[in-house]
């Protein structure tokens, strides 16, 4: 009895060891394993089991990208002038045995050498050169963190400077630049403004002026026409007048009458002497006749 005992003890003892030295490692981690002391191997994502007493899990790595945010580190421009920079870098770790054994304290590591990287790159700019050349200083960065790091395991996907802050004096200078430029292009915007719209206020008044012009034309031309049309339609009814008159009266007595009528304007003139002719008699007799025959 006291042996079953042992058995199953020693049983449960061994399973459990067993049990205890299966890993399942997850997707993007990686183990590092080392057996008696040395590095043995890195397990990746699936399932995997542990000598007991001998293999020893060394460290645990995410695989995913990191990202850092680097406290403002002080730089000297060219120019002499000093800058507080904060970065912000993204990194990976593509190979867990150098990120394990390659260096003490990789993310300190990171951290001094991209403070040391953006001294370097700043050092060889000047002021404005370092506030407008962003994408140039971030890319040399990430170059060059990329390449220092490789031999750590760890690649650098990019490098972001977050904020660059020069000293107070100078952005109030900036500042002031700034607001200058934002008035001036104001005062250009508003002189553009007030400069098309006195073009567009010509125009109009241009445009104007041509309808007014072209109405008062066609007026006129209208009434031109109206003024020929009754001419001509008083003279037809004139004409037409004198064709009845001439078919009515004979034209022994109608001539006799328009000399009658011209004789009669001639004597409405008063500076006009007129020489009565002895046939008056006869010519108002004529007229007599003649609107005898009309009324028939």
């Amino acid at each position: 009895m006291p042996q079953i005992i042992a058995l199953a003890i020693l049983s449960i003892i061994v399973l459990y060891i067993i049990v205890s030295n299966i890993r399942v490692i997850p997707q993007s981690q990686s183990y590092v394993i080392e057996r008696l002391g040395a590095y043995s191997e890195s397990w990746g994502t699936g399932l995997h089991i542990k000598i007991p007493f001998v293999d020893r899990i060394a460290s645990r790595v995410s695989l995913k990208e990191r990202v850092v945010d680097f406290a403002p580190q002080p730089v000297i421009t060219k120019d002499n002038v000093t800058m507080m920079i904060d970065t912000v870098v993204y990194y990976q770790i593509t190979d867990p045995k150098l990120y394990t054994y390659g260096v003490e304290n990789p993310l300190s590591a990171i951290e001094n050498l991209t403070a040391t990287t953006l001294r370097n790159i700043i050092g060889d700019l000047e002021l404005d050169e370092s506030l407008t050349s962003r994408d140039l200083i971030n890319t040399q960065m990430r170059s060059i963190l990329d390449e220092a790091t490789d031999p750590w395991g760890i690649k650098v996907n990019r490098v972001e400077l977050k904020n660059i802050l020069p000293p107070k004096d100078i952005q109030e200078a900036m500042e002031k630049q700034m607001r200058a430029e934002r008035e001036r292009r104001e005062s250009i915007l508003r002189a553009e403004g007030q400069k098309r719209s006195s073009i567009l206020i010509a125009e109009g008044e241009k445009i104007s002026r041509i309808l007014e012009a072209e109405a008062y034309r066609d007026a006129r031309i209208k009434k031109a026409e109206g003024d020929s049309q009754a001419i001509v339609m008083v003279q037809s009814a004139y004409a037409n007048g004198l064709e009845i008159l001439l078919s009515k009266v004979p034209s022994d007595v109608f001539i006799p009458l328009k000399g009658l009528e011209a004789l009669e304007k001639i004597a409405d003139t008063p500076s006009t002497k007129l020489i009565i002719p002895s046939d008056l008699q006869s010519l108002a007799g004529l007229a007599a006749s003649a609107a005898e025959i009309l009324k028939k």
